[in-house]
């Protein structure tokens, strides 16, 4: 997949079969949406394409406004949405900074410069609930004239539901917050998950107790959809995924900059990678059950027994979870 910062930055294609969104999360409604809109490119002889923005609409008006309380959590960071839209098999994404001269822009203004001069959009795919333009006073219907008269054809998805819920990113927000991870697996259609760089850090695990060597991954949002110490499986640091345990937080006890950090403690350290081997790597950390809330402890010791506390909780877990395995083996022969 290619991916374009802009579109005064892109190999402009002659023409194009587009879709448009946040596509926070990358769930199984937007996997659905980018099915059809493969199949509807391969049969017009388009490349299918993306038009997302970054950041996120809401992030930029809470901001403006001085009310950053009220951005939504991100479920997900730009890395990591566009692995899960390569995965769909998407040929081109373009993200557009979403800035004070985006957000002006007409719904007029919006679909002739940025969809036909800027993308040169055939056919256009979008939500339900899509609206667009300054004040999202465009809507489908009128993104429907506008096609008719810009020589582009439009479509509408009807929402996509699992088990009776509407999937949304919003209800994957909600399921994270809750850390009700089975739940937001069902939603996404996949292992929740975040990837990133493995950064160096202050090395203070390896001072407590028996030693607790951590991966650090930077998180991008400093309002991450979830948040807490959670059972986790590690993708990237041999040829088998390693189980830990992670704390997806501020560190309050150690740390008051308020900066996010996933804090991965693996169960098994390959041998191999040897003590610094890990830094630098590119890993997929898949968050699989949550443990308990992030806290704050009145001293070192206390975070010792507590992170103690956690690889234990994390590794009954992992064997509890095995033996299903294995009984749900014997049941099948």
């Amino acid at each position: 997949m290619r991916v374009f910062r802009g579109f005064h930055h892109r190999a402009k294609a002659a023409a194009c079969a587009l879709t448009i969104g946040t596509f926070d999360g990358v769930h199984r409604g937007h996997q659905a949406m980018l099915a059809l809109l493969r199949s509807e490119a391969q049969h017009r002889g388009l490349p299918a394409c993306v038009l997302t923005f970054e950041p996120h609409p809401r992030d930029y008006f809470a901001a403006r406004a001085g009310q950053t309380a009220s951005a939504p959590a991100r479920i997900a960071g730009l890395r990591d949405k566009l692995l899960e839209l390569a995965r769909c098999g998407i040929d081109q994404t373009v993200v557009l900074p979403f800035n004070a001269t985006l957000a002006a822009l007409s719904p007029r203004d919006f679909v002739q410069q940025v969809l036909v001069q800027g993308l040169g959009a055939r056919y256009v795919l979008v939500g339900d609930d899509f609206r667009f333009g300054a004040k999202r006073q465009g809507d489908y219907a009128s993104l429907d004239a506008m096609g008719r008269e810009g020589g582009f054809d439009v479509a509408r998805m009807m929402s996509y539901e699992v088990h009776g819920l509407r999937v949304s990113s919003s209800a994957v927000r909600e399921a994270l917050g809750r850390g009700d991870l089975a739940q937001a697996q069902s939603l996404l259609g996949r292992p929740y998950a975040l990837s990133g760089h493995v950064l160096h850090g202050q090395k203070l695990g390896r001072t407590l107790g028996s030693g607790f060597r951590t991966l650090n991954l930077r998180v991008a949002s400093r309002k991450p959809a979830a948040q807490g110490i959670f059972v986790v499986r590690t993708h990237g640091l041999g040829p088998d995924a390693l189980p830990g345990v992670a704390s997806l937080g501020c560190r309050p006890t150690v740390d008051d900059s308020g900066r996010m950090l996933l804090e991965v403690h693996c169960l098994a350290w390959p041998e191999g990678l040897g003590v610094e081997g890990g830094y630098g790597k590119l890993v997929r950390v898949e968050l699989l059950h949550k443990l308990r809330d992030e806290a704050r402890y009145d001293g070192l010791d206390a975070l010792t027994a507590a992170i103690e506390a956690d690889v234990a909780a994390a590794r009954g877990w992992f064997a509890s979870h095995a033996a299903e395995r294995r009984q749900t083996t014997r049941d099948r022969i």
